[in-house]
Order: C-alpha cells, then sequence, then structure tokens
C-alpha cells in the first residue's frame, strides 16, 4: 500500500485529474503577468513543475505525475506564453527573468523550499534555478536533459537529427534559401520576428512541427499541428532563447556550475533514443553531480507521455512523497 494516499498501487502510473484550488495571475513589475496554479495537498510537500520550449506551456496533465494527498503542486506558465502576457512576447524576458518569477512565486505562495520538476528547457531552468538558489530546492528530478549548449543546438538544428529524418528535415529546411540554410535558427528569426503576421505562422508551424514530430519514439513523422497562436509563441520563444544562447555565458553554463548543487539530491529520467535532446547531456550531467542517479528508459523517446518515462517520474516522486527526499 502507498503510504501516503492509501491506494494499491501495483505499477507507477499517472494520478486521476485533480482540479486546482488557486488558480492566479501574477503581476512581475516589468509588463508580464504570470498565470500560476496549485493544486493537490496545501500542506503537501511543494514541487514546482517547469514546462518546456521555451513558450511550451503549462497543461493539467502535468498535474498527475504526483500524488494529490502528498503533494502542493505549483505549475505556472513562463513568461510569453500559456495563459501569461504578452503572449508570444520576448521583451523582458530571459532566463533570468525567469529565475527570478520562479523566486517571486515561491516568496508570495509563503514557501520555504521546494522540490524542482521539469523536462528537456524545464530540466534546464530547474538547475540554473538550484544553482541560483540552492537553499530553496529539496530536491530535483529532472527529464529529457537539455543542458543549452552550442553542440546541442547544432545537433537539432545542424543536421545530426536530420540523418535519421532526412524526409522530415527536408520540410524544415526547403522554405529557407540554401544560402542561409548554414545557420536555420537566425534564418528562422528573421521570418519568426519579421513583423508579418503571416509569415510569422507560417514558419512557426514549420518550427514547431520539427520538434514535434520528433518527440515520441514511437513517431510516424506527422507529430500533428497545435493551434497557430500556440505554433506562434512556442516557436518565437525557443527561437528567442536558442539566438541568445539561453542568456548563459561560461561563468553560468551549468556544468561549471555543479559544485552550487552536488549536495542536492537528484534523479534524472533520460530516453535512450531521446532525437531532441541526446543522452549524452544526461551522462554528463549525472558524472559531474554526485547525489544524482541517472535512469535511461531503454526504449524511449523524449516526450513526457512515453510510458517508461512516465513510469520512472511517477516512482520517483512516490519514492520522495514517502519520506526518499535525502
Amino acid at each position: 500500500m502507498d503510504k501516503v494516499s492509501g491506494q494499491k498501487r501495483a505499477s507507477p502510473h499517472l494520478y486521476p485529474p485533480v482540479e486546482p484550488f488557486d488558480q492566479r495571475m501574477m503581476d512581475m513589475g516589468d509588463g508580464h503577468r504570470v498565470y500560476v496554479e496549485q493544486c493537490g495537498n496545501p500542506a503537501g510537500v511543494p514541487v514546482i513543475v517547469l514546462h518546456g520550449g521555451p513558450g511550451g506551456g503549462c497543461s493539467p496533465a502535468m498535474r498527475r505525475y504526483f500524488d494529490p494527498a502528498a503533494y502542493r503542486i505549483v505549475l505556472f506558465d513562463q513568461r510569453g506564453c500559456g495563459k501569461s502576457t504578452p503572449h508570444a512576447g520576448v521583451e523582458a524576458n530571459t532566463t533570468w527573468h525567469l529565475v527570478a518569477d520562479i523566486e517571486r512565486i515561491r516568496a508570495a505562495l509563503g514557501i520555504e523550499a521546494w522540490v524542482a520538476f521539469g523536462g528537456s528547457w524545464g530540466a534546464t531552468l530547474a538547475l540554473i534555478y538550484a544553482q541560483t538558489h540552492p537553499e530553496r530546492v529539496r530536491a530535483l528530478v529532472l527529464r529529457g536533459v537539455f543542458l543549452a549548449t552550442k553542440p546541442e543546438l547544432d545537433w537539432f538544428y545542424g543536421g545530426g537529427a536530420g540523418a535519421f529524418w532526412p524526409d522530415l528535415w527536408k520540410r524544415f529546411t526547403d522554405p529557407i534559401p540554401e544560402g542561409e540554410r548554414g545557420d536555420l535558427i537566425g534564418a528562422y528569426h528573421r521570418r519568426l520576428f519579421s513583423g508579418d503576421l503571416m509569415t510569422e505562422m507560417r514558419f512557426a508551424r514549420l518550427w514547431a512541427g520539427w520538434e514535434n514530430a520528433l518527440a515520441s519514439i514511437d513517431s510516424d513523422g506527422t507529430g500533428g499541428e497545435g493551434p497557430s497562436e500556440y505554433a506562434r509563441a512556442f516557436a518565437r520563444l525557443e527561437n528567442h532563447y536558442f539566438i541568445n544562447g539561453a542568456f548563459l555565458t561560461d561563468e553560468t553554463r551549468i556544468l561549471n556550475r555543479m559544485d552550487r548543487i552536488a549536495h542536492i539530491p537528484g534523479v534524472i529520467v533520460q530516453g535512450r533514443y531521446d532525437m531532441i535532446c541526446p543522452p549524452v547531456s544526461a551522462w554528463r550531467l549525472a558524472r559531474a553531480w554526485p547525489a544524482a542517479r541517472l535512469h535511461l528508459v531503454g526504449r524511449a523517446g523524449h516526450a513526457l507521455s512515453e510510458p517508461g518515462i512516465t513510469a520512472e517520474l511517477v516512482r520517483t516522486m512516490d519514492h520522495f512523497a514517502q519520506g526518499g527526499l535525502s
């Protein structure tokens, strides 16, 4: 029996949907208003859920990885996406603005320290937040690690992943003139920020489609298209962060500051066949982090919803809920 909820759980699976007990828009004082919600147990272990992208936004499905009897679950839409405003806005929108937002949310909710849970860009942000405010993080749970380095961006936007998906790579690169294809992030930047809404929408769908199609190991390459407004925010924010190197310097790069979180317990869940964030980044992170455990999931790609990744994340959060934070 689960010591927290009393429910019989033969194997890890998602928890039933749970509704928020608190929803609010927080004014960050510089033109941005950020959507924040809480659900689960107000007296439970606090956990901050950091979505991917940048620009992905949070969803109700993200609440389901946590026992609602055990956790006080906090989700928020990062600047410029989801319900936060201005939509798709990149002014005053950097990694360091997001780190400051997380601290404002924590203080506003009266939380002393919490578990940071994030995947892909959410893992990046969780690590940078923890390195900036280590006293506020009880543990880190990361999925599909992205360290925001040039080699990782070169892999995904320079032809590495394209060697496995040449048909989709052609669809992504063909709309760009051949002379600009040596820097696809820059080429897409000029179009995503062209000022012409139809152009921005067209290239946003192409940008988002390339990533979505490669997310799951079971992908047939179709990926599906979300709403155009979602794609525009997702693509503009990702591109804005990537063209600026995630606003990191040599001094603030994740692997150069691992001493700051060496004592914080961590779990890294990584798909063995992740095409978007290859496992080598998770491997390097684990080697530099004595308190972390790396779980390489054999038949899994990048997506949060992959069965093996889901099972490992739920198992980890159940273990933490039962006192396994140390």
